[in-house]
């Protein structure tokens, strides 16, 4: 990514306790994303991830090996098997990444959220940390392969704990609302 002239500015990971396994969710609009994202995370993390990327030969392999989780996202089933299965990750002590909107944005505006990440938040009664990630929709929005320079703001709100949740439709608001606040003004409802 810096040889592409892609820059990241990180705020607020210096709130996190690094001793806490996190549900940590995300907006998402470009390919960027995943690897921008996953080396600044402290610790271990798994992601729910698209079952058809474990098809890929070596990068399918790869995530295996990572204990990242597969979700088929057309079929509901499946999506509670993922989140079961994730939530045995957490148990682990090890991070859930998820990107709440289930893909990527073409405009760079959050689409409707999933359901999943919520319910796995509730089962495994970790804090969900809310994450914005702006910039990488103009350094390569979805269905573009080239790369622009640009300078990528990855903001770490802080924590929703467990006792704070409310219900699921108020907890999918306050993620929404976090994330929605670091966007820039023309990527906001």
């Amino acid at each position: 990514m810096r040889l592409a002239g892609v820059r990241t500015r990180i705020v607020g990971l210096e709130k996190l306790d690094r001793s806490r396994t996190y549900v940590f969710m995300s907006n998402h609009v470009s390919n960027l994303d995943p690897p921008l994202l996953l080396p600044i995370i402290p610790g271990r993390t798994s992601v729910l991830v698209k079952r058809e990327l474990f098809k890929i030969p070596i990068l399918g392999r790869t995530m295996r090996l990572g204990a990242l989780v597969p979700v088929d996202r057309g079929n509901r089933d499946a999506g509670i098997a993922a989140v079961n299965q994730a939530e045995d990750v957490v148990k682990q002590g090890i991070h859930m990444t998820i990107y709440v909107e289930g893909h990527r944005s073409y405009d760079g505006k959050l689409l409707p959220f999933k359901k999943g990440p919520f319910y796995l938040a509730e089962d495994c009664k970790a804090p969900v940390v809310p994450i914005t990630i702006a910039g990488t929709h103009y350094a390569m929005p979805k269905g573009r392969f080239a790369i622009k320079p640009a300078i990528v703001t990855v903001t770490f709100h802080p924590p929703i704990e467990p006792a704070d949740f409310g219900t699921r439709e108020s907890l999918m608001e306050k993620v929404r609302i976090a994330i929605e606040s670091a966007l820039p003004e023309e990527y906001r409802s």
